[in-house]
């Protein structure tokens, strides 16, 4: 089992900037990626980045430029610094874990991010 924790979420302005941290305890599973996911009222969860234990990452269009995952492995924390902040990036944000060799995935309990204009 694997416990993800998140914290960090809030009210932004928009251009505005957040950080959101999530820490994994627990069975560890190595390799792995991390990530984070969103999801606004009315729609599906979406992908907003991911980055591997071996720091390769992977990020939504939409936030390219924006926003910015990091991890510290020593910690199992993941970091999204999210800048330039804009309306419809209001959502519950989800942290994620998975193995790399596994297919379970594991989910934080959300923190929510609304950014006003």
């Amino acid at each position: 089992q694997v416990q993800l924790v998140e914290s960090g979420g809030g009210l932004a302005q928009a251009g505005g900037s957040l950080r959101l941290s999530c820490a994994a305890s627990g069975s560890i599973f190595s390799p792995n990626v991390m990530g984070w996911y969103r999801q606004a009222p009315g729609k599906q969860r979406e992908l907003v980045a991911t980055i591997t234990s071996g720091g390769s990452t992977t990020y939504a269009d939409s936030v390219k430029g924006r926003f910015t995952i990091s991890r510290d492995n020593t910690k199992n924390t993941v970091y999204l610094q999210m800048n330039s902040l804009k309306p419809e990036d209001t959502a519950v944000y989800y942290c994620s874990f998975r193995g790399l060799l596994q297919t379970r995935i594991y989910w934080g309990q959300g923190t929510q991010v609304t950014v006003s204009s």
